[in-house]
């Protein structure tokens, strides 16, 4: 009867760990994880100009230049999305015209050839950025008529 006990009370805490899961999962510290999307001025920076150096076969100088751009229109853009005081209007306007700037200057270093197949890539993505959103907007009201 004592082995029948021993035996039902192992298998009862063989049971009990098993079932356990979370006392074994690692726990991440929250402090040394960033969060997704979180990335600095530079990391952003940095991946924006990579891409363009790639796709428009930019000069070492080049690439220097438009990364100096990227990351001050990325900087002066987060400050303007973090001021909740903003307007919605306001801020729209506020990044509208950094993006018209970052045209401006992305026009001073990039060759006519390289600025037209910059833009025709920005207003491709942008044409698919509205297509989602148009698609989005009428799943919206699809959920809103049933």
């Amino acid at each position: 009867m004592k082995k029948l006990t021993t035996v039902t009370a192992a298998l009862l805490l063989c049971l009990m760990l098993v079932f356990q899961p979370n006392s074994y999962a690692q726990v991440k510290d929250s402090n040394t994880t960033p969060k997704k999307g979180r990335w600095s001025a530079e990391k952003k920076a940095d991946k924006m100009s990579d891409k363009l150096y790639r796709e428009l076969h930019l000069t070492h100088k080049q690439d220097e230049q438009i990364y100096a751009i990227n990351e001050d229109i990325i900087r002066r853009r987060d400050a303007i999305k973090a001021d909740k005081s903003l307007p919605a209007k306001d801020r729209m306007q506020q990044l509208k015209a950094l993006n018209e700037e970052r045209c401006q200057r992305f026009k001073t270093v990039l060759s006519p050839a390289q600025y037209k197949k910059w833009n025709d890539w920005e207003m491709k993505k942008r044409e698919q950025l509205e297509a989602k959103m148009d698609k989005r907007q009428e799943r919206k009201m699809a959920k809103q008529d049933r």
